[in-house]
């Protein structure tokens, strides 16, 4: 069974949007846990619109399950993780003006800037993951990074899923038969949803892990979060 990871960002987002403490950051991770998530995603980002510094380390202290933090690696976003030790850390190539993610890594360029960053992590005994678009020779050279697994980006997926599901999905599975084959852990995310995340999961060999936050919130608004996430660890049997 593929894992869901949850990003909490957007329940940052409200917090943030009137000030205080609510909705409660890590009373809400607590609960997604509780509800059966496999692990708590953020993605923090210099100016702290959604997820704080202080979010981290507090989130730190109360998730059981899997703990991935991501973010562009900055020398401040490397010294966090490397105090905080989450489970594992995905690599975005997103500057600080980005709203949201995208696009994947270009690791045949930034081979000699990734590695070494990729090799603190892993000293330790940090899971790397790097957000990678579905092209196969990214794959060799995210190998060649040194990086545990791929985040497979997947807008483009989900943006052509509606019309012709199996030409979205053609790229994808070409680049995670690639990753199996160089034993590099495959995990995907962005736009995935409940309409297209059972296509995805069914379709891609060996998927870990898939990161979803947007969707899941929005949605946790009409059915309710425990109901949601239900729905979406459903999703993610294999068969």
């Amino acid at each position: 069974m593929t894992k869901l990871s949850v990003n909490i960002n957007k329940i940052a987002t409200i917090r943030n949007a009137r000030g205080g403490n609510t909705p409660n950051v890590t009373k809400a991770a607590v609960a997604i846990e509780n509800f059966g998530a496999d692990g708590i995603t953020i993605h923090p980002r210099p100016d702290e619109r959604h997820i704080t510094r202080k979010d981290t380390y507090d989130l730190k202290q109360v998730v059981k399950t899997e703990y991935n933090i991501e973010g562009y690696p900055s020398e401040e976003f490397i010294e966090m993780v490397l105090e905080l030790k989450p489970t594992q850390v995905t690599l975005v190539p997103d500057g600080p003006d980005v709203l949201t993610s995208n696009a994947g890594w270009n690791c045949l360029e930034e081979e000699d800037f990734l590695k070494p960053i990729i090799e603190k992590f892993k000293a330790k005994s940090i899971r790397v993951s790097i957000f990678l678009d579905p092209v196969v020779s990214q794959v060799d050279a995210a190998k060649s990074c040194g990086t545990d697994r791929i985040e497979l980006y997947t807008e483009a997926y989900a943006d052509g899923y509606p019309q012709d599901k199996e030409s979205a999905i053609a790229p994808y599975i070409e680049t995670a038969n690639r990753a199996n084959e160089l034993e590099i852990g495959i995990n995907a995310g962005h736009d995935l949803n409940l309409e297209n995340l059972t296509y995805f999961v069914k379709n891609i060999p060996n998927l870990e892990e898939v990161s979803i936050g947007h969707a899941l919130i929005s949605e946790a608004l009409y059915y309710g979060l425990n109901n949601v996430v239900q729905m979406y660890k459903r999703c993610c049997l294999s068969s």
